[in-house]
């Protein structure tokens, strides 16, 4: 036996051991990117099948084991489908190089002054209890969204942002997208996340802000109508109770620009 395990480790050489690392190394991301998703538990159910089927076959239950092949094979020609939101998001992550950027990129000043404008409007919306919805884009671009509302392409101010969201006018029902410091276009329809485990005091403005933040990397800002509580939501979460100083801070790492590099193609998770 010892005489077989020394054999089979003198066939191995470097790129074997390089390509076992690899393979493990895109294992490993890829059950981070799946771990704090609904993936998880479809995969669970996949294990679940693929035990039944091990043990129907060993077992030699023919009509159970044929069914549950069949079903397995049904199961994985399905997956593409199921797992679209997490396949879609891998993929931009691929593409989110410096050499495939095109978002606009802010200084430190800039920045700053994009935080202050939102923590000012959400403040004056808070304390006068008029809701209001703020997708900022990140990475991921957000056209098939902009697309949905009235175009506005106007600077971020706060003056700006709280006479769009005022009760009766226009624009205000929908939500703001924010590209850079320009706000690209109001009024705009988000998609619904269909997380059966969110409360039930969450309404639709709540659960567009999670369900735009689970298939894109967008930041966004929420100001209830019924309480003045200001939430951001990003990456399917939901972080209730803040204020203009939390909100900044949130924000602030989130804005960072940082040079691109091999590695950071897998580096994201969702957070």
């Amino acid at each position: 036996m010892i005489l077989q395990i020394k054999g089979i480790i003198s066939t191995i050489g470097f790129l074997d051991i390089l390509d076992i690392v690899i393979v493990a190394y895109f294992l490993y991301k890829l059950y981070v990117m799946i771990r704090d998703t609904r993936a998880v538990a479809l995969l669970k159910g996949l294990v679940v099948l693929l035990l039944a089927t091990m043990v129907s076959r060993w077992l030699e239950l023919n009509v159970i084991n044929w069914l549950l092949q069949k079903t397995m094979t049904v199961v994985l020609v399905a997956l593409p489908v199921v797992f679209q939101p997490e396949l879609r998001r891998a993929l931009e992550h691929l593409g989110r190089g410096r050499f495939f950027q095109n978002r606009t990129q802010l200084n430190a000043e800039e920045r700053e002054n994009l935080f202050q404008e939102l923590a000012r409007t959400v403040t004056a919306l808070s304390k006068n209890k008029i809701g209001a919805l703020i997708v900022v884009e990140r990475e991921t671009g957000l056209n098939d969204y902009i697309e949905t509302g009235i175009k506005v392409d106007g600077l971020v101010s706060s003056e700006f942002l709280i006479n769009i969201f005022i009760p009766n006018t226009p624009l205000h029902d929908g939500a703001v997208i924010v590209r850079g410091n320009r706000v690209q276009a109001a009024g705009c329809l988000l998609p619904l996340s269909d997380d059966r485990s969110l409360t039930k005091e969450l309404g639709t403005r709540h659960r567009a802000a999670i369900g735009i933040s689970e298939q894109t990397d967008a930041v966004v800002v929420v100001v209830s109508e019924e309480t003045g509580i200001i939430s951001l939501a990003r990456g399917g979460r939901l972080h209730r109770y803040m204020d203009a100083e939390s909100l900044k801070e949130q924000l602030a790492p989130l804005f960072v620009v940082r040079s691109s590099s091999l590695s950071d193609l897998f580096s994201w998770r969702p957070s």
